[in-house]
């Protein structure tokens, strides 16, 4: 009602009709020329931006070759050990020697390169077919590292070939010397038994833990090589950490997928 009564008594001036009307105060018009901007610029992304999603995988740095387990041939008690744990050995070099009720045998590699695990030990007794040691296929000393990364098998189609992978190494601190750099290399069409991530990386303990969400896909990932780091290999800082990276070590990888135009990631 007091307002009612305030704008009749203004009606009722006739000296107050020329006076200018104030439809906003300055703040609101400052308000509203943002949103309307604001509105513009969300609309100009909308059609010519783009959308970048990533998919995170566990995997492990290893060599392409991969590796595998060397079974005992033979049963009875394993009276020396040849080798150890970690060093480089050839093909058909003597690992164990097994002591049988017929004699001796020697249980010997069946491919060079790295002796990971040597699970033997002497005066232990060992059964035919029982898991003796796993060695990581390598031809050269220089060959480079990958990583192997397994990824769902319900996103293994959206993985393009060639998208850019920033690999989180477990043994390197992340906020210290960043992230490798690398590619996806190929990615596997036939999702991965626990059986057959052990016969590829050796370690049964491995195979369970990358199965155990389900089957996944297997995603090569090519590291970038640079002859400015410590480890040989591009990294997200300038110099990387001040020592090597090694096989078989945990890492976390981060594919980035096809890129979206907004309009059809928002849409259903």
């Amino acid at each position: 009602m007091q307002f009612r009564q305030q704008a009749l008594s203004k009606l009722q001036s006739p000296e107050d009709i020329d006076l200018p009307v104030r439809f906003a105060r300055p703040q609101g018009c400052l308000v509203l020329v943002v949103t309307v901007v604001a509105m513009i610029a969300a609309a100009v992304w909308a059609v010519t931006g783009n959308v970048s999603s990533t998919l995170g995988a566990p995997g492990i740095l290893t060599h392409a070759q991969g590796s595998y387990v060397l079974q005992s041939p033979v049963a009875g008690q394993i009276s020396d050990v040849l080798a150890e744990e970690g060093e480089r050995v050839s093909a058909n070099s003597p690992l164990i020697k097994v002591r049988t009720a017929e004699g001796s045998t020697v249980v010997r590699t069946l491919a060079a390169g790295r002796l990971t695990t040597l699970v033997a030990a002497v005066g232990s007794v060992i059964t035919t077919g029982a898991d003796v040691a796993a060695v990581e296929r390598i031809e050269k000393d220089d060959d480079p590292l990958s990583v192997m990364l397994y990824a769902p098998a319900e996103s293994g189609a959206t993985v393009p070939v060639g998208a850019s992978v920033d690999v989180t190494v477990q043994s390197v601190p992340k906020q210290r010397y960043g992230v490798l750099r690398g590619r996806v290399e190929s990615v596997g069409r036939v999702a991965e038994t626990s059986r057959r991530i052990t016969g590829f990386l050796g370690s049964t303990q491995l195979g369970e833990q990358f199965s155990r969400e389900g089957p996944p896909v297997a995603v090569l990932v090519r590291l970038d090589e640079s002859s400015a780091t410590k480890s040989g290999y591009t990294w997200s800082s300038p110099d990387g950490p001040p020592y090597s990276v090694e096989s078989m070590t945990l890492a976390t990888g981060s594919i980035k997928l096809a890129e979206q135009n907004p309009i059809d990631w928002l849409l259903p």
